[in-house]
């Protein structure tokens, strides 16, 4: 998580009214000085010997690898007496998503300098563990080998409910849990305007993200036709709770207009003494006015709201921060070009202003279309006449110098503007990592998946 969540009674508060839930999120606001960046990025786990992914149980399973990993200090956090977690002091946790995928939850820090050396150090600690239980980590956006059928469940109770309710609600929710892996960056912002700006040009913007970082062309050993299969998935996971949002762009949108979307997502879970009680479907406005089946004359606290909204999947998403959540996971460098890209774009008033003006006359068609062809095509996609390497090339320039204002300084002198150069190469070199992996697929590995699982691990 960016931000640990808060200790106190606060969360622990029944929700007297709307205005409760509005001001939940107002609470998120800080000034630009105390602005920090939180990134989460997930791997896929699988033995080095036979390729299958990591099982929770058995030896060198993933209860093993978590439990190892306590020796570097983290603490264990359980669930029906299973470790489903770890967490430190410094807000920093290392959570499953349901296939196995390991994902490190980093603290909210001062620079991407300081997020690479997190990342630096959470692999060193990983991939000591993979030497002595014999398994590798894999940074792709899809699952490249296994059927989903052949994938593992971790056992966790939330995801047997979304397993339960997500095939109900689209064709490709068990593809999305169980077997792909994002890098995600997640920011503050200073009053409800500067929310706002950062959002439009996040939700417009995230399909270049997406081109950039797309890294998941295959699907089960073969070409999908895709270049980000994972960005695809996307579309056909849950209508309810997933897309562009449109109304980001309405001249009303602000906090109020959020949590009314938000109410209106149908809820997974609610927690209590622990336990997921199973309410997929119904609703929070329900909850909200003490007509929540099975919670009648009950109305819910703030932590309810606070998980809800973990619940809600868009390409940008709102809690007490503004969460970027468009990119296929990758390589080392692009676990910190990520953070360095929309750090650029949004924590400089000016690059922020660029960014608006750069999108300001876009129609909803324009996003939209924009969107569901950026995964087939990445770069590639034609985009008002122009392909969108061109648009990328000026988001590029915009994210430069944005981080050349913040001048945030590593030991030698260099800034953050070190961490765009991989995504300078691919825009330069006019071919994504999903177009690289399948040259190499084409040619140099004869049409076989398995050599990416040697090639592309850290």
């Amino acid at each position: 998580m960016h931000l640990m969540l808060e200790k106190n009674s606060t969360l622990d508060e029944p929700i007297v009214g709307i205005k409760d839930l509005i001001d939940y999120l107002v609470a998120g606001c800080k000034p630009s000085s105390a602005w920090r960046i939180g990134t989460e990025h997930e791997k896929f786990a699988y033995r080095a010997d036979d390729l299958r992914p990591l099982t929770y149980e058995g030896q060198g399973g993933i209860r093993d690898v978590l439990e190892r990993l306590c020796a570097f200090g983290w603490q264990p956090v359980l669930e029906g007496g299973n470790v489903i977690a770890l967490q430190d002091d410094a807000g920093c946790s290392i959570t499953l998503e349901p296939g196995g995928q390991v994902e490190l939850s980093g603290a909210p820090l001062n620079t991407i300098h300081q997020t690479c050396g997190e990342i630096d150090g959470h692999l060193e600690q990983v991939k000591h563990v993979g030497d002595e239980l014999g398994f590798r980590l894999l940074g792709l956006g899809y699952q490249p080998k296994w059927p989903i059928a052949d994938l593992p469940w971790m056992p966790k109770e939330r995801y047997r409910i979304m397993r339960r309710y997500m095939p109900t609600r689209g064709r490709l929710g068990m593809n999305m849990m169980q077997a792909t892996c994002t890098v995600q960056v997640n920011l503050d912002f200073d009053s409800e305007r500067t929310m706002v700006d950062m959002f439009r040009i996040g939700i417009a913007l995230q399909p270049v993200a997406t081109a950039l970082f797309a890294n998941s062309p295959f699907v089960e050993g073969a070409p999908s036709g895709f270049l980000s299969y994972r960005s695809h998935i996307w579309t056909d996971t849950d209508p309810d709770r997933c897309g562009m949002l449109p109304f980001v762009f309405d001249p009303a949108f602000g906090f109020e207009r959020y949590v009314d979307y938000a109410l209106n997502v149908p809820m997974y879970f609610v927690k209590r003494d622990g336990r997921y009680i199973d309410v997929a479907g119904h609703s929070f406005r329900d909850f909200l006015a003490g007509r929540l089946v099975g919670f009648e004359g009950q109305v819910p606290r703030l932590r309810d709201w606070e998980d809800h909204l973990t619940t809600v999947f868009p390409e940008v998403r709102l809690k007490r921060y503004l969460e970027m959540r468009g990119a296929d996971s990758g390589p080392w460098d692009r676990l910190c070009a990520l953070p360095a890209f929309w750090v650029g774009l949004l924590y400089d008033a000016e690059a922020r202003r660029r960014a608006l003006d750069l999108i300001g006359d876009w129609s909803e068609e324009d996003r939209r279309g924009l969107r569901d062809a950026v995964p087939r095509q990445a770069l590639g996609t034609p985009f008002r006449g122009r392909p969108l390497r061109d648009l990328a090339t000026t988001v590029l320039t915009i994210a430069e110098d944005g981080l050349a204002q913040r001048n945030c300084q590593d030991g030698v002198g260099l800034d953050e503007r070190k961490f765009l150069r991989p995504l300078w190469r691919i825009v330069e070199g006019r071919r994504t990592l999903a177009e690289e992996l399948l040259d190499r697929f084409k040619n140099e590995w004869d049409g076989h998946v398995d050599p990416v699982f040697d090639a592309y691990a850290f």
